[in-house]
């Protein structure tokens, strides 16, 4: 049992990826074989960097994507990091394992790369999901030393903290915020929620400049309103305010 064996049945298998279910599709490897295998080897975040270092394109204006998952083990007793928590995907708190992943990108090649993971896991090692994101972040600058201009991020970052741990590092960002968020446009307008905004035709193709509530004095984010093909509509912001 090697490495090898368990990714290319990761790759193949399309539902099912219980070990019972590999060691029934494998001519030489017995279910305890392959449970021994799981049960002394770590598949650690370094590993993932380690097999993509060689193949990724870095650009200087890359972008990185933060976003999170959770592996559905609803029938699942018995697993130690499965714990409930929501699933965007179930749209509901489910037992789960959750899965922060860290993604590269090459704006011109249009190629992406996973270069980084962490299992959320709050009883063992006390971080929470923003937590890992900062990780991901500051391992990406300073150890992995991967060039990249823009972050994207999913709702739950949408934290004043990362946005200045961002600015910090001269990174710009894009990230969708709650329709309930409150936002001000001037001292004399007050804050009111982004569902609330009044938009004319110019400003729902450029955005508009709006400030957070929490954020600095004077800080300033560009908002967008975003309406889909199925009528939905997304608020999303970025400190590209040139």
């Amino acid at each position: 049992m090697t490495r090898l064996d368990y990714a290319q049945f990761l790759l193949a298998a399309q539902r099912n990826y219980t070990l019972t279910y590999f060691a029934d599709h494998h001519d030489s490897l017995s279910h305890d074989a392959i449970n021994r295998f799981m049960s002394s080897d770590k598949l650690t975040p370094r590993l993932v960097w380690d097999n993509v270092k060689d193949e990724i394109e870095a650009h200087e204006g890359g972008y990185l994507i933060f976003d999170d998952t959770v592996l559905d083990k609803r029938y699942s007793k018995h697993i130690d990091l499965a714990r409930r928590q929501y699933s965007g995907a179930a749209k509901g708190v489910i037992e789960g394992i959750g899965l922060v992943t860290c993604v590269y990108v090459n704006p011109d090649s249009e190629r992406f790369w996973l270069i980084d993971y962490r299992l959320f896991d709050p009883e063992t090692d006390g971080k929470s999901k923003h937590e890992h994101v900062h990780d991901m972040l500051m391992h990406t600058v300073h150890s992995k030393q991967l060039a990249f201009a823009t972050v994207l991020m999913d709702t739950w970052y949408a934290t004043m903290k990362l946005w200045k741990q961002l600015e910090t590092l001269g990174k710009l960002y894009y990230c969708p915020i709650r329709s309930n968020r409150q936002v001000s446009l001037s001292r004399e307008t007050g804050y009111q929620a982004v569902s609330q905004l009044v938009w004319n035709e110019a400003e729902l193709q450029q955005g508009r400049l709006v400030h957070l509530k929490k954020m600095p004095r004077g800080h300033q984010v560009r908002l967008f309103r975003l309406v889909s093909s199925t009528g939905d509509t997304d608020y999303v912001v970025t400190n590209d305010v040139s």
